[in-house]
């Protein structure tokens, strides 16, 4: 079911929900670019296991008013108001890839958190401890570095990759984006989880590129919290094989969120994490949460 939710300083969310009215709400944040359109592997999984399944289109994606200059913690206060429009006191969180440090600023900020998934997530940038683009492919090289030098720098590029991404076929995506899979993403979308990332590739950019642009824009400004303040329990799960989000990432966020299960695997990468392990994930995150 597709909604809309109208927030307190006017702006509305895009937002979709499915499973049974009343039951626990898993919060995903998408990845970046992204929206609401659900992974399907994490959204059965949740299904199977008694949960709501809820995603909003961040601000400036599809049909989800912009927030210029939002940062990543800007995502509790919205949350919050989705939480309030499907009456749900608590929630599970779970983020994969840029909604990573979304779900974690909802762990650090918001109330009624049980528990909390990353899946690939990023660490910040600035790091005295991690160099933030090591171990990235060159394209998502190109495109933080470009983000650091501003919005002026950045939104051409992103523009310029727009027509790619858009009612792209999933063989037409893979080639697209052939230089971030490793050969474990590429199996995974030829096996379904391509037509989910097309999908919700195609809605987050149809109406241009604000979303993507605030997203690395956020990803590499202060985040606004310290995953290190972090108290409600976290589960994160990272592929050794990640060209997106390389696994160093994974590492530090392991050794920093005081109260987090995680787990590097080997033969994984980005996507193959959620086409593979999401009722495992999902098993994890419930576990984490002492029902």
């Amino acid at each position: 079911m597709d909604l809309g939710v109208q927030l307190p300083d006017g702006r509305e969310l895009e937002l979709y929900v499915s499973g049974a009215a009343g039951a626990m709400p898993l919060i995903m944040h998408h990845g970046t670019p992204g929206s609401r359109e659900p992974l399907r592997a994490l959204e059965r999984a949740a299904h199977e296991r008694g949960l709501r399944f809820v995603c909003a289109s961040r601000p400036g994606y599809g049909g989800s008013a912009r927030l210029p200059g939002r940062g990543v913690f800007d995502v509790v206060g919205d949350t919050a108001a989705v939480l309030a429009a499907i009456e749900a006191p608590e929630c599970f969180v779970a983020g994969h890839s840029g909604g990573g440090p979304h779900a974690l600023a909802c762990a650090a900020g918001l109330d009624g958190v049980r528990a909390t998934l990353v899946i690939a997530g990023a660490a910040p940038d600035g790091l005295a401890e991690l160099d933030f683009l090591a171990g990235m492919a060159e394209d998502n090289v190109v495109e933080f570095e470009l983000a650091r030098a501003g919005e002026g720098s950045l939104r051409p590029y992103l523009e310029s990759q727009r027509d790619d991404l858009l009612e792209a076929s999933v063989e037409d995506l893979t080639a697209a984006i052939a230089g971030l899979l490793p050969a474990a993403d590429v199996e995974a979308m030829r096996g379904g989880i391509g037509e989910d990332v097309a999908r919700s590739f195609g809605e987050g950019l149809r109406v241009g590129v604000d979303g993507w642009v605030d997203d690395d824009l956020a990803f590499t400004s202060a985040w606004g919290f310290s995953v290190a303040d972090i108290r409600t329990p976290v589960t994160l799960w990272q592929g050794e094989e990640d060209l997106m989000v390389p696994t160093a990432h994974g590492r530090w966020l392991a050794a920093t969120i005081p109260d987090v299960d995680a787990r590097v695997l080997a033969g994984h990468g980005h996507l193959s994490l959620v086409a593979d392990l999401a009722g495992q994930m999902l098993d994890a995150l419930s576990g984490a949460a002492a029902w």
